[in-house]
């Protein structure tokens, strides 16, 4: 399920509670920590921060980096993660211009000793804990820091309180210390060379969408040019490895597909229409919230706590209206 969601940001606060739990039966927090802890995956905001832009491009920022629960993270798989490129090169050393203080002493504390732990960080600048806390939460939001585990960001995104609400029961029951194991370090995004980049983000896509074309990608926010990933997924259609032609119709320019998705596509073109077949809801932060952009209708802001009904394969425009108050 990550390799399929991998690259595709979403609010902190939305992953677990309205995308991985709506997706995987009975989900578990803890199965997520062990894949991060392991080493197979990891996440952080791979998007720049505006802040983060105006700092490299001319040395000062006129704006701050504001911790927020909905900040971009995005998952990666480790051992097919080439496709992560650093997107704003050079932020982590013009990062003083549009942090807090505090969040300056922990960013420099990481470049200077490597990955820590919280208490190690708490005692080498003799902060107090909430003030790391805010840092370190300051520091995700820009995309300059993650962690060994998915816990250190849950700790930080679930309210200290929200045990018994909604929320406090998808994370667990117990109230969580105000830190969670595992070490902090830098996100590097720097990745492989340009060519290896972006066929690996070729495949990235093949795999979370089956079918791709330009259209669709309107989510999309860690992409190369689409120029960079035709001229990519015509290499792997060289050697086979893909297919090309014309899979979905009323979208210009070229598409390209997985063999077992064209076969997928073949096969439900010859299953009978049902309209009353199963209904399937998903957050509307899902990336397969594709309404407004090849799906016919008003696009659907991708809003936690939103929601996109489909029914029987196809949008359920009715289910919208209703949901919406109309």
């Amino acid at each position: 399920m990550i390799r399929q969601l991998q690259g595709f940001e979403i609010p902190a606060s939305a992953w677990e509670r309205f995308v991985l739990a709506r997706r995987i039966a009975d989900y578990d927090p803890a199965h997520l920590d062990q894949l991060c802890l392991a080493g197979a995956v990891g996440w952080g905001r791979l998007s720049p921060h505006p802040a983060t832009l105006e700092a490299t491009q001319d040395g000062e920022s006129r704006r701050r980096v504001i911790p927020t629960r909905v900040a971009p993270i995005a998952f990666f798989v480790r051992e097919d993660a080439d496709w992560m490129r650093a997107h704003h090169p050079g932020a982590v050393d013009s990062a003083t211009s549009f942090l807090s203080p505090v969040a300056q002493a922990v960013l420099e504390l990481l470049k200077q000793r490597g990955a820590l732990f919280f208490p190690d960080m708490v005692r080498a600048t003799g902060r107090l804990k909430a003030e790391i806390e805010t840092g370190l939460w300051e520091l995700v939001a820009a995309g300059l820091v993650t962690a060994d585990g998915f816990e250190n960001l849950r700790a930080l995104v679930t309210p200290k309180g929200a045990v018994g609400t909604g929320l406090g029961r998808t994370m667990g029951k117990a109230r969580r210390p105000r830190h969670a194991p595992g070490r902090w370090s830098l996100l590097h995004t720097e990745g492989a060379e340009r060519d290896a980049s972006v066929e690996s983000c070729c495949w990235m896509l093949l795999r979370r969408y089956g079918v791709v074309f330009r259209d669709l990608l309107a989510r999309e926010t860690n992409l190369p040019r689409w120029r960079e990933l035709q001229i990519g997924y015509r290499r792997l259609e060289d050697r086979g490895e893909v297919r090309g032609g014309r899979f979905v119709d009323g979208f210009l320019g070229e598409q390209f597909a997985l063999p077992v998705a064209v076969e997928s596509l073949r096969a439900h073109r010859k299953l009978p229409q049902n309209t009353n077949g199963e209904r399937v809801v998903i957050a509307a932060a899902d990336p397969l919230n594709l309404v407004g952009i090849i799906i016919p209708g008003e696009r659907i802001p991708a809003i936690s706590g939103r929601s996109v009904t489909f029914r029987g394969g196809l949008w359920d425009a009715e289910d919208a209206l209703m949901a919406s108050g109309y």
